[in-house]
C-alpha cells in the first residue's frame, strides 16, 4: 500500500492529502462539539451544512500557505509552522462565518477547541505519514550506525540520516564526559569505552565520524581506537570542504589514508608559491606522472604565463592535457610536448622556443625492481637525462631549475637510488659554476596514492578478498600526500639561493604492516592470522624486492638548518666538483650506451661511495651477459 502511494504522481498525492484534510476538518468539528457538550453530538441540518462546508474555507487557506507544497517524507518545522498559521486563520474564519450566519448552538469555546484539535490532527496526519513513508517498515534493510561526535556536524548528520534508506543511527559517541547519558533526537550519547559493547548489542555495521573540525593528530587517535573493532568507518570532510556547514549523507566518505599519518599540514606561504610561477613560462618534465601531474595542477592555480607539459608517454601527456583543459578557467596557454630528457637537441629547442623561465624536473624511472633489471636505462634517464636537461637550462638562461629527488638517494641500496643521488650531485656541481640558473633540489619520501605507492595495491587486494602482500613485517616508510609534497616543492624552489638541497619533513615513519592492518580493519573486515584464523583478509609477507631496504633515510649527513616553512629543511651535504664529476659521467654514458653492466656498477660505486647494492639481480645478469 505504501509503495503504491509513493508511486503516485505529485498531483495525485496532493489530491489525496486534500481529501484526508477535508475528512479530518469535518471530523474535528464534530468532535469539538462533543467535547464541549460532554456527549456524542450529531448537529442539526443548518449546523451540519456549516460543518460539511468547512473544507471550502480551510482548503484554499491551506493552499495559500503552501501546506501542500511540502514533501511529507522531509517535512520539518517550517512546514509545521505553516500548518499552525493556516489552521489558526481557518478556525477564526469558520467561527466568524458561523456567528454571522446566526446559527444557534455554536458555543464560542468550540472555536477554540476546533483550532487546538485542528492543529493536532492536521499536523499529526503528516507526522504519521512521514513516519510511515520514511521507511520505518523497512528498518531491517538499513545499516545500524553509530555517529562519533555529538557536536553540530553530528546533530546535522543524524537529522539527515532520518531520511536515509541506507543508514539507521542508534547512538552517539563523544569524548566529552559532560555529554554522556544525554540524548539528541532520541539517540543516547555514550562514552568511547562503551563503543565495543554497543557494536555487539546493536549490531552496528558502520561508524560515522562527524568531527570535521578536529586536528589530524586527534583524528588519528580516534581512528587507532576504532580500527580494531572491525567495522567500516566513514568520515565527514574537513570544515573547509563542507559547503556552508551543511552536512549531507553524500559527504560521507571512506576514511582517507592521509588521516592515518597523524600530522597536521602547515599552511602554505602564498607569496612563496607565486614567486617562480605567476606570469612565468613554466615547464614540467614527467608532466603525466603522479608527481608531475600534481605540480601541473597546482601551477595552473598560480596563473603562469604559459605551461609546457613535457613527457615521453603520449597517453600520459594526453591525459594530463585533457584534465588541465577542463580546469583552465583563466585561459592559460598549455602546450603538451612529446620528448625525452635524454634528447639534448629537443630539450634545447623547447627551452628556446617557449622562452622557459622555470623548470620542475619530475621525469625519472622510479620503480626500484624495474630499474634493477634495466640498470643502463636507469642511468641514462635519471642521471644523464638530468645532466642534459640542466645543461640545456644553462644555455637557455632558465631562471629556476628544481629537481624532484627521493629519499632512496640517501645511502642507496639499489640502482634507482644511486642514479638519483648522481642526479643530485650533477645539480650541485653545475650550480657551483658561474651561470644564471638557480638550481634547487627537493628530496622527500613516498607519496600516497602515487602510481608506485602501496596504497592503491592494498585497496585493490582488499577489494578482491586478499591476501594483502607486504614485503616484510618490519618495513617502514615515510609517507606524505601528493598535494602537500608538491606544495612544499614549489615553496622550496622559491626559497633557493642556488645549489640548495631541501629535505621535506615527512613526519614519523609508518610501518607498512600497520598500515595494511588498519586499511583492512577500517574496511569493516578482520585480519586473518594465527591468533584469528576466522578473519577475513590475510596479510602475506613476500620478502624484500630487489634493491629494497627495510627503512629509508632523508639525509646523507646530519647537518640541516631551518627555513621559512617548518616542514622544509635545508641540508648541507658533500658534493663533487664538476671538473672531477664530468669525466666519470662521460664514461658512464659510454658504458651505459653499450650495456656494459660490470663497468656501470663500478662507476656507480665510484661516484656514490655510500652505494651499498643489495640486489642479486645485476650479479645474475653479469653471469649471463655483460652487455644488456
Amino acid at each position: 500500500m505504501i509503495k503504491r502511494i509513493l508511486n503516485l504522481t505529485r498531483n495525485h498525492k496532493q489530491l489525496l492529502m486534500i481529501l484526508a484534510d477535508s475528512i479530518a476538518i469535518i471530523s474535528v468539528l464534530i468532535f469539538s462539539f462533543s467535547v464541549r457538550l460532554g456527549f456524542g453530538y450529531y448537529p442539526p441540518d443548518d449546523l451540519l451544512l456549516v460543518i460539511l462546508g468547512s473544507p471550502i474555507i480551510a482548503i484554499p487557506i491551506f493552499i495559500r500557505f503552501g501546506v501542500y507544497r511540502s514533501i511529507i517524507r522531509y517535512i520539518g518545522f517550517k512546514a509545521l509552522w505553516a500548518i499552525i498559521q493556516s489552521v489558526t486563520l481557518y478556525a477564526i474564519l469558520w467561527g466568524v462565518v458561523g456567528l454571522l450566519a446566526a446559527i444557534d448552538g455554536i458555543p464560542r469555546s468550540v472555536i477554540v477547541i476546533n483550532w487546538l484539535f485542528g492543529i493536532l490532527v492536521i499536523g499529526g496526519i503528516r507526522m504519521i505519514a512521514r513516519w510511515l513513508l520514511s521507511g520505518t517498515f523497512s528498518i531491517n534493510n538499513k545499516k545500524n550506525v553509530v555517529i562519533y561526535g555529538a557536536g553540530s556536524a553530528g546533530r546535522q548528520l543524524a537529522i539527515a540520516l532520518t531520511q536515509s534508506d541506507e543508514y539507521l543511527p542508534v547512538a552517539f559517541i563523544d569524548d566529552s564526559s559532560e555529554k554522556h547519558k544525554q540524548s539528541i533526537n532520541g539517540l543516547v550519547i555514550c562514552s568511547p569505552d562503551s563503543l565495543e559493547g554497543l557494536i555487539k548489542k546493536k549490531n552496528v555495521k558502520e561508524i560515522l565520524l562527524a568531527l570535521p573540525g578536529i586536528s589530524r593528530t586527534h583524528r588519528n587517535k580516534i581512528i587507532d581506537y576504532v580500527a580494531p573493532l572491525a567495522v567500516n568507518v566513514r568520515s565527514l570532510p574537513s570544515v573547509s570542504e563542507l559547503a556552508q556547514g551543511k552536512v549531507k549523507i553524500e559527504d560521507l566518505r571512506e576514511i582517507n589514508i592521509k588521516d592515518l599519518l597523524g600530522r597536521d599540514p602547515v599552511n602554505a606561504n602564498n607569496d612563496l608559491l607565486a614567486i617562480k610561477i605567476t606570469n612565468k613560462s613554466v615547464l614540467v618534465t614527467g608532466a603525466g606522472g603522479s608527481i608531475g601531474s600534481e605540480i601541473c595542477r597546482q601551477i595552473m592555480f598560480l596563473k603562469p604565463k604559459r605551461l609546457i607539459l613535457f613527457d615521453l608517454s603520449e597517453y600520459s601527456l594526453y591525459q594530463i592535457e585533457q584534465h588541465l583543459t577542463g580546469m583552465n578557467e583563466s585561459k592559460i596557454d598549455v602546450y603538451p610536448v612529446i620528448g625525452s630528457i635524454t634528447d639534448k637537441v629537443r630539450i634545447e629547442s623547447v627551452f628556446k622556443f617557449y622562452k622557459v623561465e622555470t623548470v620542475y624536473h619530475a621525469a625519472a624511472y622510479k620503480h626500484v625492481p624495474l630499474v634493477e633489471y634495466n640498470q643502463s636505462q636507469g642511468v641514462l634517464n635519471n642521471s644523464i637525462g638530468t645532466m642534459l636537461l640542466a645543461e640545456a637550462a644553462i644555455i637557455a638562461k632558465v631562471e629556476t631549475f628544481v629537481l624532484i629527488s627521493t629519499d632512496k638517494a640517501v645511502r642507496p641500496t639499489n640502482t634507482m637510488g644511486a642514479t638519483k643521488r648522481i642526479a643530485e650531485l650533477v645539480i650541485q656541481a653545475l650550480s657551483a659554476r658561474d651561470n644564471q640558473t638557480n638550481f634547487t633540489m627537493v628530496r622527500f619520501g613516498n607519496v600516497l596514492d602515487s602510481s608506485g605507492s602501496v596504497i592503491p595495491l592494498f585497496k585493490k587486494q582488499i577489494k578482491n578478498g586478499g591476501p594483502v602482500t607486504v614485503t616484510d613485517k618490519d618495513i617502514v616508510r615515510y609517507f606524505m600526500t601528493i598535494s602537500e609534497a608538491v606544495e612544499l616543492v614549489i615553496q622550496a624552489g622559491a626559497m633557493s639561493k642556488g645549489g640548495d638541497l631541501f629535505v621535506l619533513d615527512m613526519g614519523e615513519p609508518v610501518r607498512v604492516n600497520d598500515l595494511a592492518e588498519k586499511m583492512i580493519q577500517l574496511s569493516g573486515l578482520k585480519v586473518r592470522n594465527l591468533a584469528n584464523p576466522e578473519g577475513d583478509i590475510e596479510i602475506k609477507y613476500v620478502g624484500l624486492r630487489p634493491g629494497e631496504k627495510l627503512y629509508e633515510e632523508l639525509l646523507v649527513g646530519g647537518v640541516t638548518s631551518k627555513t621559512e616553512n617548518p616542514l622544509i629543511m635545508r641540508a648541507e651535504e658533500e658534493m663533487i666538483e664538476w671538473g672531477l664529476l664530468k669525466p666519470m659521467l662521460d664514461e658512464l654514458i659510454e658504458h651505459s650506451n653499450i650495456g656494459n653492466q660490470l663497468k656501470i656498477r663500478e662507476l656507480l660505486l665510484q661516484i656514490v661511495p655510500e652505494f651499498n647494492p643489495q640486489s642479486p639481480v645485476v650479479d645474475l645478469l653479469f653471469k649471463e651477459s655483460h652487455k644488456i
